[in-house]
């Protein structure tokens, strides 16, 4: 049995990974076939769900004729979903791959810019969609336009959910700054805790002893933080895990973080507990960088460097 999964994206991406022998600037660059994915935060862990063996609705906003693209990639990988409209042409993502040197070149165009109709219409289907007692994600970057404080308007109607939040930048500090009440898990890169923090979080106790901060503060009920190839760390009330990290051959690093939320998400909507919700997303994180371009995890990949991941009290 498993709880229901909502997840959010209202500013998705085509997203294309290709190829060169080496970049150099000024130069005509004859790039290799390009593989196509959808992409934003919220579908991309609707897609690690569906590589998982688990379900999830993905709630994503789609505009013009990119839009239709995607929708098309979107039903070709079997994602159950519900488009709402989006201002504008839904916006393209490029990854692109030095082949001399393996090193990625990301480059992230910033999507339309949403109104304040476009915001209100998110709200009443949200109230529509989000089931009580289920997992409501809302994961990735803010379309152009909202409010700082969006987030915090996008849990308030879903009332009943347990809301999962992985965001960035000024998003991120409103929601420390002021908390979501109620808030269930909140995530976050290692740098961003330090930006935070204010200061260098040189062990994974000093990790802990932040994120330990966070939750007693009410930011979130769980607060996790990566720590990059070393692991993860989660705090909740009375109790702080670390697991870590499995050795890999790092292939791309695209979507580990969205495959980290996908897994844990879908073992809390199993009814596991943190420990082993930690354990399976930082495996699904370690699997997702053995993958090519934007492909995430693969649920063979997973069980086999779960076993890695185990996560122990700190």
């Amino acid at each position: 049995m498993q709880a229901p999964i909502l997840t959010l994206t209202l500013n998705p991406a085509l997203d294309m990974a290709t190829e060169v022998p080496e970049l150099l600037a000024g130069q005509k660059l004859r790039c290799a076939d390009p593989h196509l994915d959808p992409g934003g935060g919220g579908l991309n862990v609707s897609r690690a769900i569906k590589h998982l063996g688990g379900d999830s609705l993905a709630l994503v906003a789609l505009g013009g004729l990119t839009g239709d693209r995607l929708a098309g990639l979107i039903r070709a990988e079997g994602i159950t979903f519900l488009s709402l409209l989006g201002p504008g042409e839904t916006r393209q993502s490029l990854t692109v791959t030095e082949g001399t040197t393996g090193k990625q070149f990301r480059f992230m165009l910033p999507g339309p810019i949403w109104g304040e109709a476009d915001r209100h219409g998110v709200f009443t289907l949200l109230s529509a969609t989000a089931r009580p007692g289920g997992y409501s994600v809302i994961s990735g970057s803010q379309p152009p336009g909202v409010p700082v404080d969006f987030n915090a308007q996008l849990a308030a109607s879903m009332e009943g959910s347990h809301i999962v939040l992985d965001t960035s930048g000024s998003a991120l500090r409103e929601v420390v700054k002021r908390p979501i009440p109620g808030l269930s898990v909140l995530r976050m890169d290692g740098e961003e805790g330090e930006e935070l923090a204010g200061r260098r979080l040189e062990t994974r106790v000093d990790t802990a002893d932040f994120a330990s901060s966070l939750v007693a503060r009410g930011v979130a009920k769980m607060v996790i933080i990566a720590r990059g190839a070393e692991g993860n760390v989660l705090a909740e009330a009375g109790r702080r895990l670390f697991a870590p990290a499995p050795k890999v051959k790092v292939k791309s690093t695209v979507g580990a973080g969205d495959s980290f939320v996908a897994a844990f998400v879908l073992a809390l909507a199993r009814s596991q507990g943190a420990d082993d919700a930690l354990s399976l997303g930082t495996a699904a994180a370690a699997a997702a960088v053995t993958t090519l371009a934007t492909q995430l995890c693969r649920a063979e990949d997973v069980m086999r460097l779960l076993p890695y991941a185990e996560a122990v009290e700190i």
